[in-house]
């Protein structure tokens, strides 16, 4: 179990940079789903991994970061689907 929280937080690790690293770039921009969901999962890695180990404070933040995540597709959502009533 130990190994899968580890491999699970490292993979946070890397979507997280990953994302970061893409959107510096300009691979990709900071409203798409993808950069958002590349943020969403990191930071649910980081909560697993940060849970197993105790280190609640971290596990806070990347709780909070999720719901950011979740509140930008959510906006961005809302925005699709009034353009499209507009249009």
């Amino acid at each position: 179990m130990k190994l899968a929280v580890e491999v699970i937080g490292w993979a946070g690790a890397a979507l997280i940079l990953g994302a970061y690293a893409l959107l510096s770039v300009g691979k990709l921009r900071a409203e798409s789903v993808t950069y958002q969901l590349m943020n969403i999962l990191g930071a649910a890695g980081f909560v697993v991994n940060s849970g197993w180990n105790g280190a609640i404070p971290s596990a806070a933040m990347n709780v909070i970061w999720i719901g950011i995540g979740l509140y930008a597709l959510r906006q961005r959502r809302r925005l699709q689907i009034k353009a499209r009533c507009a249009s």
